[in-house]
């Protein structure tokens, strides 16, 4: 991914914004609708299956491609309402500028305006530091790499959330997903908005037990990855 490429905030069909790449003809998030990409694919699809697995009395979550902070930032929401202590880490190689992050209208769609300085603390607040947003969730956000990253057994929950393979297709392969498979715990899950053959062949790879799942608005799949060790 080319650094300076130009970005654009458009509208996305469910009303909620995102950034475009015109060059690329990539977003950050679905065309279809930013926020219903995000509930269907990383919350009810990964977050709420994870807890509804087994009660973890905390959830520590990775995502792949922190961008908007939408992904982080409805987790934060959801896990208000059920009262989960979350240690939630965003990497990030190219940071969204704060001019870009306040054209962003997820607080109205999400009816949050009540929450626009957690909003703006969770894009504000230093990179490489761990930020307490409420006494029961925690913030880190890692300007690195994806290929970069070398945590093992760190995480309940992976948000595979990278640009897409036909823009970036090295993220999309064996090297990375055995990473994904390291940085897990046991039982662990990963959920990606993929569903091609050869991301689902990659992870199974590594060791991942993996599902296809009904997509979100305007796919009609995406893919479902559990570390199993034992049994």
């Amino acid at each position: 991914m080319k650094k300076n490429l130009k970005r654009e905030i458009i509208t996305t069909s469910d009303g909620s914004t995102t950034i475009h790449f015109p060059e690329l003809d990539e977003h950050y998030h679905s065309k279809h609708g930013a926020i219903n990409e995000a509930k269907h694919v990383f919350i009810d699809k990964g977050f709420d299956h994870v807890l509804e697995s087994k009660a973890f009395p905390e959830l520590h979550v990775l995502e792949i491609g922190f961008g908007t902070g939408l992904n982080a930032f409805i987790t934060y929401l959801e896990a208000l309402k059920v009262s989960q202590k979350v240690y939630y880490v965003g990497v990030e190689a190219y940071p969204v500028l704060m001019e870009e992050v306040k054209c962003l209208n997820y607080l109205k769609q999400l009816s949050a305006q009540d929450q626009v300085a957690v909003f703006d603390h969770f894009h504000q607040s230093s990179w490489g530091d761990q930020h307490a947003i409420t006494d029961s969730f925690f913030l880190t956000k890692r300007q690195q790499f994806f290929e970069d990253i070398d945590d093992k057994s760190c995480y309940n929950l992976i948000y595979f959330d990278a640009f897409g393979a036909r823009v970036q297709p090295t993220l999309w392969e064996v090297d990375i997903f055995k990473k994904m498979y390291d940085a897990l715990l046991d039982h662990g899950v990963l959920v990606t908005y993929s569903a091609k053959g050869s991301v689902r062949r990659a992870m199974q790879e590594v060791g991942f037990t993996v599902e296809r799942l009904p997509g979100p608005p305007g796919k009609r799949e995406m893919l479902r990855a559990t570390k199993i060790m034992n049994g």
